[in-house]
């Protein structure tokens, strides 16, 4: 029943990964992202992203569903944040998990909690398991992170970590 529940838990948080690696408009909300509204390229984006920052404005705009803010969004949930960052970086955590270090799966570890003395655990599960958690190169985000919670159940140090 645990796995059924994490599953749909899972499915529902990577649904909005389509929709944000689509969003057009990756600089927040705020003063920025009205007067660069419509421009494209790093130099827009930063100076907007820059702007929104310092101008202070992103509360107001939220607050009052003005300046590209809406009124209505929410704040991305860790098991989101996980598995956008598994996303983003599957192959590199690919090759990180198969040799069991590098600095994507250090991130992963941190971002799920993995406290430093339970790291060097993580890390060689990841290795031993791989096979388990990558078990073909057609392997998706859901498949991983699922897999991923499977090895960390069974293991008595790291079940902590796991999202069951």
């Amino acid at each position: 029943m645990k796995k059924i529940i994490f599953k749909a838990v899972l499915l529902a948080s990577t649904l909005p990964i389509a929709s944000a690696i689509a969003a057009p408009n990756n600089v927040g909300c705020g003063l920025g992202s009205t007067i660069f509204e419509g421009e494209s390229g790093l130099v827009k984006q930063v100076l907007a992203v820059t702007t929104n920052g310092t101008s202070g404005n992103q509360t107001f705009g939220i607050s009052t569903g003005t300046l590209g803010c809406a009124k209505t969004g929410g704040v991305v949930s860790l098991p989101e944040k996980v598995a956008l960052f598994t996303n983003d970086n599957l192959d590199k955590l690919a090759r990180d998990m198969a040799t069991g270090e590098g600095e994507t799966l250090n991130s992963l570890a941190t971002l799920m909690g993995v406290e430093e003395q339970d790291k060097a655990a993580f890390f060689n599960a990841t290795k031993v398991h791989f096979v388990q958690i990558f078990p073909s190169e057609k392997v998706t985000t859901e498949d991983v992170l699922v897999n991923l919670n499977d090895v960390l159940e069974a293991d008595s140090i790291l079940k902590r970590y796991s999202y069951s």
